[in-house]
């Protein structure tokens, strides 16, 4: 692959995808932004304009879970698919209700396994190369009470792409995984918020004030709360890249974190 890339974002509309898609054109390359909603075309559109990168940036409604949006994604050509879309169920796993543990998982995995099937296809078809980055977490590699469901998915997920990674090396796509730690975009903030739709001291056995104190010790915290740029940072680096580590933890403390706590998995007592 050449220098400058086409690069496919799902779930550009905010967060780490809306920061990169903005980093890779100013490096140069060429993003087409898949967005989930219509009012946030227009929005990103407007900002892409105000930037003037409108020629590198292409926003689209991307909806992973409409087979049309995904038809009209399938029509472009790309060097890298960065599978970002995502969506955080939170509460005890023990009373969550499995209508929304299926929902998290239809988004997290099974819609982007689908679409980086979709996408494999066409660049084995056409004979080329190609690279799929998948936006994983921290909580790939660990499982925090209160999160349970959320990083089941992106459990699924690391194994998903540890497969391909070596399945596709003979046809040259590439695959690497991204583990942000607790940024604050917003996201982890919404995921916690969340569980208090259902949750019911009348019914459940999980208390809501319970539920609140667990989720603010796990992000009231400055290392709850880390200022995303130095995230999309290194999205765009690794992103284009050629080259780089299969998994790709940020930051480093959090990366020594989570090294520790699996060796310390092999020691747990029930």
């Amino acid at each position: 692959m050449s220098n400058k890339k086409t690069i496919l974002i799902t779930g550009a509309g905010s967060g780490f995808g809306e920061g990169a898609a903005y980093g890779f054109a100013k490096l140069g390359h060429k993003v087409i932004a898949g967005v989930q909603i219509s009012p946030q075309v227009t929005a990103m559109r407007k900002k892409v304009e105000e930037l003037g990168l409108q020629n590198n940036i292409e926003v689209f409604k991307l909806d992973i879970l409409d087979k049309y949006d995904i038809n009209v994604a399938l029509k472009y050509d790309i060097d890298i698919l960065f599978s970002n879309a995502g969506i955080g169920e939170s509460g005890p796993v023990f009373e969550i209700p499995v209508e929304l543990v299926r929902k998290n998982y239809e988004t997290n995995v099974f819609a982007p396994l689908e679409l980086t099937q979709q996408f494999v296809t066409k660049w084995i078809n056409a004979g080329k190369g190609g690279k799929v980055v998948f936006t994983s977490s921290m909580g790939g590699l660990f499982t925090p009470s209160g999160y349970g469901i959320y990083v089941s998915t992106k459990h699924a997920l690391e194994a998903v792409a540890e497969a391909l990674a070596d399945e596709l090396k003979p046809y040259n796509i590439k695959v690497q995984t991204i583990n942000p730690g607790a940024y604050l975009t917003g996201f982890n903030e919404t995921m916690a918020e969340n569980a208090f739709r259902w949750l019911d001291d009348k019914k459940n056995f999980t208390k809501r004030a319970d539920m609140k104190a667990n989720f603010d010790s796990l992000l009231g915290t400055p290392q709850g709360r880390l200022d995303p740029t130095e995230m999309i940072d290194a999205i765009i680096k690794i992103v284009p890249s050629d080259t780089g580590k299969f998994r790709n933890v940020v930051p480093r403390f959090v990366e020594d974190m989570l090294k520790e706590h699996q060796l310390k998995a092999w020691e747990n007592i029930i």
